[in-house]
């Protein structure tokens, strides 16, 4: 599947390929830049993300991945360059325009944040509430069951481990059906067996159709996958954002 263009400014011996003015991606990023107060942390970002593909987004620590990751569903807006999300520049968007956009995008954030008042269901039920969608009882339990927390329907956020809450965070990142997911190292903190059922929850979530951007340090994590589905993986080093090699 044709799901990335991507391209960084290089010496003229290498070609390099720049998104097309045309196209029916979901996520697009052209000449992106984005500087905190201690310099530029990501440079002259250019790509393409198709429906339905699926990449991996690498690099160390402090390198940009949740930057990146906050600029695709406009937590932040770009220094300077052109972020578009299904279409449309994210300049352009009103704060109700981002609220109707980010419905069509599922976040699992490294920090998973609950309403310590209301009960797991509770909070898994919340994304309905933003979206104006009655819940689905029997939905919101088959994905409980699926990551092994049902029985903690009823319990509290802070009467969770760390391990389950980022479980209940990825269950709930897709329980609206949404057309992108943008997950922030989801198997962090939780064991292989689990990481593995996560990664099952994304594939068969790509096959339908969805749109993967997975930020992680986990190589075998992205064998597993690439063995599966025809998984892409995006490097940040130096500030850009490029195209691994297949050595993974």
């Amino acid at each position: 599947m044709e799901g990335t263009v991507v391209g960084t400014r290089r010496p003229d011996n290498h070609r390099v390929q720049r998104p097309s003015s045309k196209g029916n991606f979901v996520i697009a990023f052209e000449n992106v830049a984005y500087s905190y107060s201690g310099g530029e942390l990501l440079s002259d970002v250019s790509l393409q993300l198709a429906p339905g593909s699926f990449h991996f987004l690498t690099g160390p620590s402090g390198s940009g991945k949740s930057t990146f990751l906050k600029l695709a569903y406009a937590e932040l807006r770009p220094t300077t360059g052109r972020v578009t999300l299904f279409d449309r520049d994210v300049t352009s968007l009103s704060r109700d325009d981002v609220a109707r956009t980010r419905r069509r995008i599922g976040i699992v954030h490294q920090d998973c944040k609950f309403l310590d008042h209301l009960t797991l269901a509770a909070n898994m039920a919340l994304p309905f509430t933003v979206s104006d969608r009655e819940s689905d009882r029997q939905e919101l339990d088959e994905l409980l069951s699926w990551v092994g927390l049902k029985h903690l329907a009823d319990a509290l956020p802070p009467q969770l481990s760390g391990g389950e809450r980022q479980r209940a965070a990825r269950a709930r990142a897709v329980i609206v059906d949404p057309d992108v997911i943008l997950a922030d190292e989801p198997t962090g903190n939780v064991d292989w067996e689990m990481s593995l059922r996560i990664l099952t929850l994304l594939v068969e979530l790509n096959r339908m159709g969805k749109t993967i951007v997975v930020a992680t340090h986990d190589l075998n994590l992205i064998r597993q996958a690439k063995a599966q589905i025809q998984a892409r993986v995006l490097r940040i080093a130096k500030h850009r954002v490029q195209l691994a090699g297949a050595d993974l």
